[in-house]
């Protein structure tokens, strides 16, 4: 049998759903609290799979909006987990988390659109495209490919400043960098996704 050094010592925390048995909403949540390996676990095989059915629900069927808002409730579970008296308010607890994940999936949704319609609608951009102003879906669908494709760093950078709406300042602060050099990888890397985006609709417009 599995040694578990963090084991909780034979308590009704340690049983649930393999044998049938409650489990001890109160003492689970306080080893949860202390950081307990084997009542992460627990929580997991218990919630898990009761969290992704509601999440389909509110999601209105969308799985990877599922599994976004999942991963986001359960690093939320992991950083405000508090001791709970009783399975109900647990799990209301856990419902309000998970709702609240979705609604911040869709608002990064919505900054992303409207970064992306931002860039669409740039007057360099217009000039510059082959079509004039025949920008359409396929240059959101472009954008969309090239944003997703750059080095995780550039990506983060986009993502803090036009996403999460921080400042230039907060940026800088957050990577231990100058203003300046905030600045100036802003404007590379704006430079390259449109150089990106401008070389495909040419090679579209040549084909």
């Amino acid at each position: 049998m599995e040694n578990h050094p963090h084991s909780l010592d034979n308590h009704s925390t340690t049983v649930g759903a393999d044998s049938g048995e409650p489990l001890d909403i109160e003492e689970l949540t306080r080893q949860l609290v202390r950081g307990d390996d084997h009542a992460y676990r627990q929580f997991y095989h218990t919630y898990y799979h009761r969290l992704s059915r509601y999440l389909l629900v509110v999601t209105a069927g969308n799985e990877d909006a599922m599994h976004e808002a999942l991963q986001r409730t359960l690093m939320r579970v992991v950083k405000n987990i508090r001791v709970f008296p009783s399975e109900e308010i647990f799990w209301s607890w856990l419902t309000v988390l998970a709702r609240s994940s979705v609604t911040d999936e869709h608002r990064k949704r919505r900054r992303y659109l409207a970064f992306l319609d931002r860039f669409a609608n740039n007057k360099r951009i217009e000039d510059s495209s082959p079509n004039g102003g025949g920008r359409g879906e396929r240059l959101g669908e472009l954008l969309n490919h090239n944003l997703a494709s750059l080095p995780p760093e550039e990506r983060t950078l986009l993502e803090r400043k036009y996403f999460e709406h921080r400042s230039v300042h907060d940026i800088a602060k957050l990577e231990q960098v100058s203003e300046k050099t905030i600045e100036s990888r802003l404007v590379r890397v704006r430079r390259k996704l449109k150089t990106a985006v401008l070389a495909a609709l040419r090679n579209e417009t040549n084909s």
